[in-house]
């Protein structure tokens, strides 16, 4: 198993910017949006399964799953979001571990949301948190989304506290400030990460190897 290392943080906190500049310098990623968005893919079984329970107004024109009208459903509805999480999250979970298994560098960044929510920390090395005040994260998402200022509250409030997130962290990037003020400094320290992360990698290489 490759040295994995979980980026998560909350919404609006700016983990793919993150996991961008993490690319930048070479880095695999699995970010489990995109699997979540490949298992629910137009023609899949589990997409047929999601019409069949909602009705055909969760899915748009163009016969693919409307993701803003089943978010804003379910988080009015707590029951049909545990049965969605019970469908989805296995084959998620199933699909991320495979991509983990096919990386071949010295390590790799887990990208989830709800890493610790999922109790997904499990799969990791490491865990990363990306920390941004709770207005900060209001006022982006409803800036990036155009989400009603009631759905980002929900939103935020269904993933763990501010003060949860961060016990579950080996290391922090603070990203409150505005993107213009603060790249130069989020590329010095993504750098610094990925050094200790390639020297931690192959320490548990070579612990492995022993």
């Amino acid at each position: 198993m490759r040295y994995v290392v979980g980026l998560t943080g909350g919404i609006g906190s700016g983990k793919s910017l993150i996991a961008n500049l993490f690319t930048e310098l070479g880095v695999s990623i699995v970010d489990a949006d995109v699997v979540a968005r490949t298992v629910v893919e137009k023609g899949s079984p589990l997409l047929a399964k999601i019409a069949d329970h909602f009705g055909e107004s969760v899915l748009n024109e163009k016969g693919e799953l409307n993701r803003a009208y089943l978010r804003s459903y379910i988080f009015g509805h707590p029951a049909e979001k545990e049965w969605l999480n019970n469908l989805l999250h296995p084959a998620i979970r199933t699909e991320m571990l495979a991509q983990i298994q096919a990386v071949e560098a010295p390590y790799l960044l887990l990208v989830v949301p709800l890493l610790i929510e999922n109790q997904l920390t499990t799969l990791c090395d490491r865990v990363l948190v990306v920390d941004v005040p709770m207005e900060v994260q209001i006022a982006r998402t409803t800036e990036r989304d155009g989400s009603a200022l009631e759905t980002v509250k929900q939103i935020i409030a269904a993933q763990v506290n501010r003060e949860t997130r961060l016990q579950y962290a080996d290391d922090v990037i603070e990203n409150a400030l505005p993107l213009a003020q603060n790249l130069v400094n989020l590329k010095a320290q993504v750098l610094q990460l990925h050094q200790r992360y390639l020297s931690l990698a192959a320490q548990k290489q070579k612990k492995e190897t022993l």
